[in-house]
């Protein structure tokens, strides 16, 4: 089985990565790459936690190197690596930061020379297509999350059919600066693997602020990609942040109201492309929001439906046939309609809609700047009512409900409707349903102790 090159990079004084003005070479990258493995425990299993992408990336190479896999959970809470510790035995952390987990044994990531005129000696390390690069696994509110390992030559195709799609591996070599952490499916998919594999460069930061991502995307000389989620774009937009000129914006992780896509390209004279995948399958489909609502699958990845509004995916990257998680129409084997999650589906009243839609209608409305719907657990056999939080500081109540009456049907309005001045989004700019019911909670008791203020 032929071997897989961990960069493609032809030129070992061809730039890798940049931190901040610093700019890191493919034969300082190998080179690490080199220094790290070498330090690194006899284990089968890490969690890298990295925050600085490259050194994530030359967390994740050097782990190969080993023959160890990196486990990819859905978050990094004590208990989550508690679990992973039961199922995962020698598991250890590599970590590039003082606050380290105290209940794994943790590796802190070793000094490493950057040799900025080494162009000799220049190996480049290269993997079995077959051998286990990682683990990522399902969220699950109970239990142990369902573990998904991903292939050396899986991941690399992926890459392979991303840059494909985005033109990325034709002209000019594009620099990558990303607001998503490097431990996610995006993260690691498009902000890892696509430059890596594309010769393209990385910013080693994950900028929050938007003037951190101007920042950021000012470091990047040439061309510029912005990888990115909703969350980041809209306060990119609200903030009024001036960019440094951009290739392309690559966008995933959460619903894109069509919207915000265009106020994007309108900005910043920049297409947006939105990416659609899932953790089983990786990346599956990307289109231009801008121009309808209709996905196309990446290269050699096809559909075969599965009843009425299911569907699976195979080909290409997706070594086995994998259910799509989402409530998809399929419009031949290559394009289809995604109409929301099998578990966001409500049913009211004997009335069906999905919180990804009231979602999209409640962010339509003008002046609101965020907005989720929750759906809580059913009690007893009364019938349960919708929740909603809004971020709307120059909107009232009576106006958010008034536009959503026109939007929704009656029985989806929301009981109660609370206007905070933030949703608890987590680093990928997602919001876990869990958060959500501690959120719901902590709203409920700060309106019931304003109700005994007044009172």
């Amino acid at each position: 089985m032929a071997a897989v090159a961990a960069i493609t990079h032809a030129d070992a004084a061809d730039a890798v990565a940049y931190r901040g003005a610093q700019r890191i070479s493919a034969g300082d990258f190998v080179a690490q790459v080199e220094q790290v493995a070498r330090r690194l425990p006899e284990r089968p299993f890490l969690v890298n936690l990295c925050t600085d992408r490259c050194r994530f990336a030359v967390g994740l190479i050097a782990a190969m190197a080993r023959g160890q896999v990196s486990l990819l959970p859905p978050n990094q809470t004590p208990d989550m690596l508690r679990r992973l510790q039961q199922h995962y035995g020698g598991l250890y952390v590599l970590s590039d930061s003082v606050q380290r987990p105290e209940i794994l044994e943790s590796m802190m990531y070793p000094e490493t020379q950057i040799r900025t005129q080494r162009t000799q000696h220049f190996k480049v390390p290269a993997f079995p297509e077959n051998q286990i690069a990682a683990i990522a696994f399902t969220s699950g509110s109970t239990g142990m999350p369902a573990p998904h390992r991903k292939s050396w030559g899986a991941l690399t195709r992926g890459a392979t059919a991303e840059l494909e799609r985005f033109g990325l591996h034709r002209g000019e070599r594009a620099g990558l600066v990303s607001t998503v952490p490097a431990q996610h499916m995006y993260g690691l998919e498009s902000t890892v693997l696509m430059p890596l594999r594309g010769g393209l460069v990385m910013h080693a930061g994950r900028p929050f602020y938007p003037a951190d991502v101007a920042a950021a995307l000012a470091q990047i000389p040439g061309d510029r990609v912005l990888v990115t989620t909703p969350v980041h774009l809209r306060a990119l937009v609200t903030a009024g942040t001036a960019l440094p000129k951009l290739r392309l914006v690559i966008c995933a992780t959460a619903p894109l109201s069509p919207q915000l896509a265009a106020l994007v390209e309108d900005r910043y004279e920049v297409p947006l492309q939105e990416v659609y995948g899932f953790t089983e399958a990786g990346m599956v489909a990307t289109r231009r929001t801008v121009h309808g609502a209709i996905w196309q699958c990446l290269n050699h990845v096809r559909l075969r439906r599965v009843g009425d509004a299911a569907a699976s995916v195979r080909g290409g990257h997706i070594e086995t046939e994998v259910a799509c998680s989402d409530l998809i129409q399929p419009l031949g084997d290559h394009d289809f309609i995604l109409h929301g999650r099998n578990a966001d589906l409500v049913n009211i009243a004997g009335k069906r809609t999905s919180l990804g839609h009231l979602d999209h209608q409640l962010n339509s409305i003008e002046g609101v700047h965020d907005g989720v719907f929750l759906m809580p657990d059913e009690h007893g056999e009364g019938i349960t009512r919708l929740t909603a939080f809004v971020v709307a500081p120059e909107l009232g109540s009576d106006t958010v409900l008034r536009a959503l009456r026109d939007r929704i049907d009656e029985v989806f309005l929301p009981r109660p409707l609370y206007f905070v001045a933030a949703l608890p989004r987590n680093a990928t700019g997602k919001l876990p349903r869990e958060d959500l019911l501690r959120f719901a909670n902590d709203c409920a008791a700060a309106a019931a102790r304003k109700k005994e203020e007044v009172g």
